[in-house]
């Protein structure tokens, strides 16, 4: 039987186990984005096949997003009972079977029910990087790692587009579901084999359950009513109790988390300012990196008239430049303030999304491409100096709290933006049941405004 310890690990691969290890997690994230981007270029073609509009579609992003801010928290309890190689390797397992069974979906319903399964498995996977980096490397060589961990992450948001694109114009958009379940099925395998047991455990604790069952509440219901604004006509009643009902649960929920033994958030990591104001501004790169996502194939597809193949096409070269950026930008985490970064990338992410806020029609496919390589290495600036500035200053043994609620932080930021993106379309003009570059102009414009506004608190993180 094979010594999965961390010392029989070493004696086996030497101290590159390291980087096997990293590279067995990352496969699990870029499961995760790749899911959650690939189907962004299948979009149009759902909507056409169903035929329902994109006020609708919307939640095969936002549910999935918003499931997995939900369970992400869980994932602390789970690295404590049962080590990040069990954890990972069953939430990979559980991943690729809802992908295949979303993709023989006959109704919207089923395939926005398995995205949400999808998201909820994801939710497990997404801190298990950022916690392994920060438990095996030095805190010298962490920006480092995070920036080659983050380079490898971001081939799947890419790739995604392109390979989604392909499978849509030439097979069906069912395959972009199928897509992530080999990427998942390899991770299960070298999670067994290059993954450490845990050290040490703690002593058994309760899970936070009614914690995490508020917090589900909590973000389904404002996504829930968000998306009714849509039709507010004669829901004006509907609207108005859930939104008291979610002040209600929020309520109880953060008085649940400063009551708990071992609460599902740990309220007291948001009392250190520049853990706060990380979180703050990681809640704007989750609203810039997955609005944009969602938005830029919708634009081009919708709006400019591009196939698939082309939206795909058209992230390809800013996900090329943005897996370049990582390394460099993990680098300068490391010697470099933290808030000064970040504040550069919102700047550049900003002006990219003011740049499409005032395309027109005729606009070339080079300078869309240009402007979305613009966004993405801002966003490349932003995510390592955010991790390493929110974490550095915790102690080692709340990495783990800390590592899942900057995660949360910015899926929650990435559920909302999506859902705030899809709501500004919908409200926008529409001509024969689709939107017009008019709508899709006042997206770009709340994006630009949301992560600009992020400047505020990130310049305050003194780090």
């Amino acid at each position: 039987m094979s010594d999965n310890t961390v010392e029989g690990l070493k004696a086996r691969y030497g101290e590159h186990w390291r980087w096997l290890a990293v590279t067995t997690v990352m496969l699990g994230t870029m499961a995760t984005v790749l899911s959650a981007t690939v189907v962004n270029v299948a979009l149009h073609e759902i909507m056409m096949e169903f035929g329902i509009r994109q006020g609708q579609v919307h939640w095969l992003a936002t549910g999935f997003i918003a499931a997995m801010t939900t369970t992400m928290l869980a994932s602390s309890w789970l690295l404590d009972h049962f080590g990040v190689r069990k954890t990972l390797a069953t939430a990979m397992t559980l991943f690729t079977l809802i992908s295949l069974v979303g993709g023989f979906a006959d109704s919207p319903g089923q395939l926005i029910a398995a995205r949400i399964g999808q998201g909820a498995m994801a939710g497990l996977m997404q801190p298990m990087g950022m916690y392994l980096v920060f438990r095996i490397f030095p805190r010298n060589r962490r920006g480092q790692a995070m920036g080659i961990y983050g380079m490898g992450v971001i081939l799947a948001p890419a790739l995604g587009p392109v390979l989604g694109g392909f499978l849509v114009d030439q097979l069906d958009w069912r395959y972009v579901m199928f897509a992530p379940a080999p990427v998942t099925l390899i991770g299960v395998v070298m999670a067994w084999r290059f993954l450490p047991l845990p050290v040490s455990r703690p002593a058994p604790y309760r899970f936070d359950l009614p914690g995490l069952l508020l917090l589900g509440t909590v973000i389904g219901l404002s996504l829930d009513t968000l998306n009714r604004l849509q039709l507010l006509a004669g829901q004006e009643v509907r609207i108005a109790a859930q939104a008291l009902l979610v002040i209600v649960c929020l309520a109880l929920f953060v008085v649940r988390e400063r009551r708990a033994r071992h609460p599902l958030v740990n309220v007291a990591l948001l009392r250190k300012p520049v853990f706060l104001y990380a979180n703050l501004g990681a809640m704007a790169l989750g609203l810039a990196l997955f609005g944009s996502t969602y938005l830029v194939p919708l634009f081009v597809q919708t709006a400019l008239g591009f196939s698939a193949t082309q939206a795909g096409l058209l992230m390809l070269p800013a996900g090329i430049v943005l897996g370049m950026t990582f390394p460099l930008a993990g680098r300068l985490a490391d010697g470099h303030s933290a808030r000064k970064l970040v504040v550069f990338g919102i700047a550049l992410f900003a002006t990219s999304a003011v740049l499409f806020a005032s395309s027109d029609l005729e606009l070339a496919f080079g300078w869309l491409a240009l402007w979305t390589v613009i966004g993405r290495i801002g966003i490349g600036f932003m995510l390592p100096a955010l991790s390493t500035g929110a974490l550095n200053p915790l102690a080692p043994e709340e990495l783990g709290a800390g590592s899942s609620t900057i995660n949360f932080t910015r899926q929650l930021g990435g559920a909302f933006g999506v859902n705030m993106v899809a709501l500004t379309i919908e409200f926008g003009e529409h001509a024969n049941g689709l939107p017009t570059i008019s709508a899709f102009h006042s997206a770009w414009w709340l994006v630009a405004a949301f992560v600009a506004m992020a400047a505020i608190p990130v310049w305050r993180m003194r780090v």
